[in-house]
């Protein structure tokens, strides 16, 4: 095999099919990148049984042919090579890569031993690449992290004719945001549904945000069902999460007349600062009253701290206690200048139930998106 290729495009290729790779793997071949070489130019891939990555990129291809080299070293080499355009060769299970006066020699790992690639069927949808990166952004964040339970570690898809929902959830607080869907003439009034690794919705998010549309897949092939997003020459696949998604929507309160709207700038800093003194896991202490909202951290005894700041409040006073991370997370993904915090009720008036955070496009004017993010120091679900 031997090819010519641009610098800068085989380096954002081999990138990209590197990122889904797990840091470690039980199978070193794994870890490899396997690029086919051939008249229409350079195919990368990269797939540990779970997820999939795949670009095509131009090049000039002297002899096509196939090789499987360590993934990361590539990587590494590639982002680091001189401005020049990059060569390939092989010779007897080596590779000469060369760029400029650069050189190194890398050993081939054994294609024949390197599993297939999942092959894509008709698309089920289109979801614009903007809208739906900023999406993932705000829910993802509320994705389990404890692979002790793996169906929450995943965002819930939920596809409808003309509507995609994602919701999150690791039971402490529960995020949705809903974008459009375009189903094309295939279109079906069942609600359609995947839950995906969060870390790879992250990822695909993150790549194919300013790609213009999204164009998903999902079916099931021989006991596997599998999830593929592709834009331009790059497509992701990965493995839905088997399990039963809890019913988290059941959570959100149809109405709730008790709320405050605030700056939301001027709370995340707030929260920021008197945070500054409590130990690790602990809450802070949020006071509501037509004065203001004030802010108490009681850390230890050598470290207290407290604030108040201008809130617009409708209903009664309350007093709730909130992880200030948890928090910050809902804020964060308010991308408004105002924010609401609903209090809902429950069967014990002396204890306050979830907040509900939504955004807020001025003081007495609710946001026009459909982000809602439920957050309680206690379990939503037992």
């Amino acid at each position: 095999m031997k090819f010519q290729v641009n610098r800068d495009v085989f380096s954002e290729a081999v990138s990209f099919a590197v990122k889904l790779l797990p840091q470690r793997t039980t199978l070193p071949i794994l870890s490899g990148v396997l690029i086919e070489a051939t008249d229409a130019g350079l195919l990368l891939s990269s797939f540990d049984y779970e997820v999939s990555s795949q670009t095509q990129i131009d090049a000039d291809v002297e002899e096509p042919g196939t090789i499987l080299v360590s993934g990361r070293l590539l990587a590494e080499i590639a982002s680091r090579l001189p401005n020049a355009p990059v060569r390939f060769s092989t010779d007897e299970g080596r590779i000469s890569v060369s760029c400029g006066s650069a050189s190194f020699t890398l050993l081939s790992m054994p294609v024949e031993e390197y599993p297939s690639i999942p092959q894509i069927g008709d698309d089920s949808g289109l979801v614009p690449g903007e809208e739906f990166a900023a999406a993932v952004a705000q829910v993802a964040v509320a994705a389990s992290r404890d692979d002790v339970t793996p169906v929450i570690t995943g965002v819930q898809l939920e596809i409808t004719e003309n509507n995609l929902s994602l919701v999150a959830t690791d039971r402490y607080r529960v995020a949705v945001r809903e974008i459009e869907w375009d189903g094309g003439s295939q279109a079906s009034t069942e609600t359609l549904t995947a839950l995906v690794p969060a870390r790879t919705l992250q990822e695909v998010g993150k790549t194919f945000g300013h790609s213009g549309n999204i164009s998903v897949s999902i079916e099931s092939r021989d006991d596997r069902e599998l999830i593929a997003f592709t834009a331009g020459t790059k497509t992701v696949t990965s493995l839905l999460i088997k399990g039963n998604f809890p019913p988290v929507r059941r959570l959100f309160p149809e109405t709730v007349d008790n709320y405050a709207v605030l700056n939301t700038a001027e709370l995340i800093e707030a929260t920021r600062r008197v945070s500054l003194v409590l130990e690790r896991e602990a809450a802070l202490r949020f006071t509501f009253t037509a004065d203001g909202v004030t802010l108490e951290a009681i850390g230890s005894e050598q470290a207290q701290a407290s604030e108040t700041i201008d809130v617009v409040l409708t209903g009664t006073d309350i007093v709730v206690s909130l992880k200030p991370q948890f928090l910050l997370d809902g804020l964060g993904a308010v991308h408004s200048e105002f924010v609401r915090i609903s209090f809902t009720k429950t069967e014990n008036p002396n204890k306050p139930g979830p907040v509900l955070i939504t955004s807020q496009t001025s003081r007495d004017q609710p946001g026009a998106d459909s982000y809602r993010y439920l957050l309680q120091p206690n379990l939503l679900l037992r």
